[in-house]
């Protein structure tokens, strides 16, 4: 009976969104992609939105899977970047959620409130992006599973995506693309993501050394099942917050920060294996 009430409610979502019939193809491109081709791409909408949380910007979006290899049980969350600032929100991740479904793979993407936002920066956008988590395993009618479940994150979202699934064992693994790893580290850098830093702690090391070691996941747990994904070529997330974990690290050649979150770059195609490669993973001794 239940199995009969997911494939209603798949075919109800798919049905009130006029693009989900129609894939949407993403020509491939050279690595090291701009923002601004990033926003350009065509997207579907979600086939759901619903609320974790009281504030307009507790939200998941969800996109069901689609295509002829759809695998519905398996779920990626997924937590979009933007230096955590309320500048950038989840519509600049549309397009990569857009390409996961149609890879086959149920999408969870997070809207959390962020530097900017009441309730915003730290702990505020950790504690939404924990309880976004959370919330998909009441999502009638209760179609997901930790087990069957990867969270991603992209830059600042990264950070948070491997707070946050440290937490949560029961989770198949967790993925970080162009994941700030050090904190601390990062905060004391020059561009304007990592200025932004202190914005979103509320201060500088100096002046919040405790938080600091709270909010980092370099001195914090981590999911047992955790990769990171990095461009040598980022040039707002260096290679050394990459390097800076102990944990199994891909390197893309020739990628920036932009490309992970492109459907159509070389650095997608390496999202989509290790997705692959993660839910193959034996989660018995987990």
């Amino acid at each position: 009976m239940q199995r009969l009430i997911l494939g209603m409610l798949l075919m109800v979502g798919q049905s009130i969104n006029p693009l989900a019939a129609v894939p949407v193809e993403y020509v491939a491109v050279k690595s090291n992609v701009a923002y601004s081709a990033v926003t350009a791409l065509e997207y579907a909408m979600p086939d759901d939105t619903v609320s974790y949380g009281a504030d307009p910007l507790q939200t998941a979006s969800i996109w069901f899977a689609k295509g002829p290899f759809a695998r519905e049980s398996k779920l990626v969350v997924l937590v979009h970047g933007g230096c955590w600032l309320n500048a950038y929100d989840i519509k600049h991740t549309y397009a990569l959620s857009t390409a996961l479904a149609q890879a086959g793979y149920a999408v969870w993407s997070l809207e959390y409130r962020r530097t900017g936002d009441a309730g915003g920066g730290w702990p505020g956008s950790l504690n939404d992006v924990e309880a976004g988590i959370q919330r998909l395993t009441s999502y009638a009618p209760k179609s997901f599973y930790f087990e069957n479940t990867v969270v991603i994150g992209h830059s600042a979202g990264g950070h948070l995506a491997l707070l946050a699934g440290g937490k949560i064992a029961e989770l198949r693994g967790v993925i970080g693309l162009a994941a700030i790893t050090d904190l601390a580290e990062y905060s004391r850098g020059q561009n304007n993501c990592q200025q932004a830093s202190k914005g979103f702690m509320g201060g500088s090391v100096s002046e919040l050394p405790e938080q600091y070691l709270q909010a980092n996941p370099i001195t914090q747990p981590l999911h047992k099942h955790t990769v990171l994904l990095q461009g040598d070529a980022d040039n707002i997330v260096p290679v050394t917050q990459a390097t800076a974990l102990k944990v199994p690290l891909v390197m893309q050649q020739g990628a920036g920060h932009f490309d992970w979150v492109h459907p159509g770059s070389p650095a997608f195609q390496t999202l989509l294996l290790e997705l692959k490669t993660a839910f193959q993973l034996d989660t018995a001794t987990q």
